[in-house]
């Protein structure tokens, strides 16, 4: 290869031309220099630069592309630098001039890159603001359905967008617009409170009083209200939501979450006055003609335990124990009148099952007696209907028409118990008799009671005159119910005694 002719020293402000003219990546010293082929390279490397660089979007040009053609930029300056020195020829500028120009086209370069670089800041928030509307679109999407599962995720999401355009591009216009956002977002997972649907907002409402707690400082900021929006709906739901399913189970949660979470508020002042109306409403109801106690005394048993689950030391609210125990004392006469409707309507084994019950856990109440007698009634009732058309009498009640003198006897192997209604109502219990025998037939039995009964266990029943209906219980034998009509004229001996295959029971 040839070598360049040497260098001329008045050539130099034009190489320094040169090298500026080409550093603005438009071949424009090679143009001083005529050389019009490397000027159309060096237009070609920028055109090829443009053609990746633009349209500006978010990643930007690629590293090595820009270095590639700083590298090329820098090549032509020094290149274009070269060839001005060693090719000594007019040129059609001053070098002055020339100078200046080449100062003055490097800001096409520089230019362009803050163009270009305002041209990726409006792509970037272009993508913010896509990725806040999509994030939109899909709460919008959910306002209404049920929060959780698919539901409760596809809200996360979008709240993970929300907080990551508050942390990660605080200054963009997509974070100037969170605000709206966030509050549409509130608005859609509240939706089902707006609804009136309280029972099914407590959830929602509860999750969105955590998410103040899920977001950075900056992305705090953009909730204003909103850190505290859910607290007033949300007690507002448990309250209803739990005064609504009060005399069921489901009370019990929301009424005692909402005076451990609001104990202060205007809701939970009302869960006391709200608990007492539900008590007296159904004692009161106990009271009437038309009423149904057996589903009211399920209900106050159900108020009985909402009010065992509300919490002790609520402050400015009510008085815990004393709603507990007008609540206990309106179950204790719902069980009473409870049984009494089942004798009423025939179911004769409820009865027995549900006053046993009261005067198993009411010993000192003033209706055990009367509860006891009907209870017997009623489980001579469940063998013999007869025993159960009307309640029996009173302890208490006026007893006319004689005094009947019965002795009821135990012939029969293993303990006997003996209930009886009539005009006055009981039991009798007989102890064991080691030395009866089964007899073959009923006949032996009935000549072993007219032998006399001294020698068995016994016992004198003194009763009313009237008609008397009876049920004999021994164990491993069928019980057996009977009736009879004493008159005070006789004196009456009822002997029990078990014959082979049967019980033979009732007065004789």
């Amino acid at each position: 290869m040839p070598l360049a002719p040497p260098a001329h020293p008045s050539g130099k402000p034009y190489a320094l031309a040169t090298a500026l003219l080409n550093l603005s990546g438009l071949g424009l010293g090679y143009l001083l220099l005529r050389r019009r082929l490397l000027a159309l390279l060096a237009c070609a490397a920028t055109a090829a630069l443009l053609l990746v660089a633009l349209p500006a979007d978010v990643d930007g040009v690629p590293g090595g592309v820009l270095v590639g053609y700083a590298v090329l930029l820098l090549l032509a300056a020094v290149h274009g630098a070269y060839l001005t020195t060693h090719t000594p020829r007019p040129h059609p500028l001053r070098a002055p001039v020339a100078v200046g120009l080449g100062v003055v086209l490097l800001a096409v370069p520089a230019g362009a890159s803050f163009a270009y670089e305002d041209a990726r800041d409006e792509a970037v928030e272009r993508m913010l603001l896509d990725r806040l509307g999509e994030a939109d679109r899909n709460v919008a999407a959910l306002r209404g359905q049920p929060f959780g599962g698919t539901t409760e995720r596809t809200y996360d999401k979008a709240l993970r967008v929300y907080r990551g355009l508050a942390e990660d591009h605080p200054g963009s216009r997509a974070a100037d617009r969170l605000p709206g956002s966030l509050t549409a977002y509130y608005k859609s997972v509240a939706a089902p409170y707006a609804a009136g649907r309280h029972c099914d907002a407590v959830t929602p409402l509860k999750h969105l009083r955590t998410v103040p707690r899920t977001l950075a400082a900056p992305a705090r900021k953009h909730l204003g209200a909103l850190a505290t929006w859910p607290d007033d709906r949300l007690a507002t739901s448990l309250y209803e939501c739990g005064t609504a399913a009060l005399g069921r189970a489901d009370a019990d949660a929301p009424l005692s979450e909402l005076l451990r979470t609001f104990p202060e508020s205007t809701q939970a002042a009302k869960v006391g006055p709200a608990l007492r109306a539900a008590v007296d409403t159904r004692s009161d109801a106990l009271k009437g003609s038309g009423s149904a106690p057996c589903t009211d005394v399920d209900e106050l048993r159900a108020l009985g335990r909402t009010t065992d689950a509300l919490p002790d030391d609520t402050p400015g609210t009510f008085d815990t124990g004393a709603l507990r125990a007008a609540t206990a004392r309106a179950v204790e006469r719902g069980v009473y009148a409870c049984g009494v409707d089942e004798f009423k309507d025939g179911a004769y084994t409820k009865a027995v099952e549900t006053l046993t019950g009261f005067v198993r856990d009411y010993p000192g109440s003033g209706k055990r007696d009367r509860a006891e007698d009907i209870a017997v009634a009623a489980e001579i009732a469940a063998e013999r209907p007869a025993a159960g058309r009307r309640l029996p009498p009173s302890r208490a009640s006026g007893r006319g028409g004689g005094t009947v003198e019965l002795v009821v006897a135990n012939l029969g192997p293993g303990p006997l118990e003996i209930l009886y209604t009539g005009p006055a109502t009981g039991t009798v219990k007989l102890g064991n008799c080691a030395s009866c025998r089964i007899y073959a037939t009923r006949s032996r039995g009935d000549d072993a009671c007219r032998s006399g009964v001294t020698k068995y266990p016994r016992s004198t029943l003194r009763l009313p005159a009237g008609t008397y209906h009876f049920l004999y219980k021994r164990a491993g034998v069928r019980n057996r119910a009977d009736g009879a009509k004493l008159s005070p004229a006789y004196r009456y001996t009822d002997c029990s005694f078990v014959t082979r295959g049967t019980a033979g029971l009732g007065p004789t």
